[in-house]
């Protein structure tokens, strides 16, 4: 994929959320993706490290991988976790 893209996450980013995360992101690399954090309502830490991961790897490409629109369960969860500005979303 070579444009922009936006991803909606599903409420639940558990363990078995996971892998179809990752093939998801894998799906739409190559452009610039918003990846849109509205319906999460719980967010795991293994979720966590695939959307750190997916943004780490849009820099390396020069591209642009954001979070908009999240949650505050997924901010929080972030947050929780160490998470937040690998994932763009601190001030």
């Amino acid at each position: 994929m070579s444009g922009n893209a936006t991803l909606r996450l599903p409420a639940v980013l558990d363990l078995a959320a996971a892998t179809p995360l990752k093939a998801s992101l894998a799906a739409v690399r190559g452009g610039s993706v918003e990846v849109d954090g509205a319906d999460v309502e719980r967010m795991g830490a293994l979720c966590l490290q695939v959307l750190a991961a997916a943004r780490t790897a849009w820099r390396a490409d020069g591209r642009e991988l954001r979070i908009v629109n999240a949650s505050e369960a997924l901010s929080s969860a972030a947050a929780l976790m160490g998470g937040a500005e690998h994932l763009g979303l601190t001030a």
